[in-house]
């Protein structure tokens, strides 16, 4: 299974803002100039994070973005599941498919997508940024004083 850029993105914003030092906030600019990404991509993840309370969102001064739960409290198989458009593997009805009722292939992909989902909701955004915490910090040039 490949997840959708969309969904990439989303979980490198969270694991961004896990590493601010507490009390920071950083910019969708920050954002989109660190990955890479567009502006328009990551204030549309941004967006959908914050109206479902993952990340807080503040304009003005003094405004930016931060996480609105704590990262032990981040679910990455929650995650992946609120910011992929489908989990399907294959779609069976679009063309028509003519052995659909005696096939057996979009069960097997159904199991398979399960368990990656659960081997995915075994972990949360801690998990993804405290091992390696200040590897990360560097890679992403974030200013820890």
């Amino acid at each position: 299974m490949q997840l959708t850029r969309y969904t990439d993105y989303g979980l490198r914003v969270l694991m961004y803002l896990a590493l601010l030092p507490k009390g920071e906030r950083a910019s969708i600019d920050q954002i989109s100039d660190i990955y890479g990404v567009s502006r328009n991509n990551v204030n549309k993840i941004v967006h959908q994070l914050g109206k479902k309370g993952i990340i807080d969102t503040k304009r003005g001064k003094g405004g930016g973005l931060s996480l609105a739960k704590l990262p032990c409290d981040i679910n990455i198989g929650d995650m992946v599941r609120m910011l992929e458009n489908t989990l399907h593997v294959v779609e069976c009805g679009t063309p028509a498919c003519r052995i659909l009722p005696a096939c057996k292939l979009k069960g097997v992909f159904q199991e398979a997508t399960n368990a990656f989902m659960t081997s995915l909701g075994q972990y949360t955004l801690d998990d993804l940024t405290q091992a390696n915490r200040p590897s990360l910090i560097n890679l992403l040039e974030l200013d820890t004083q």
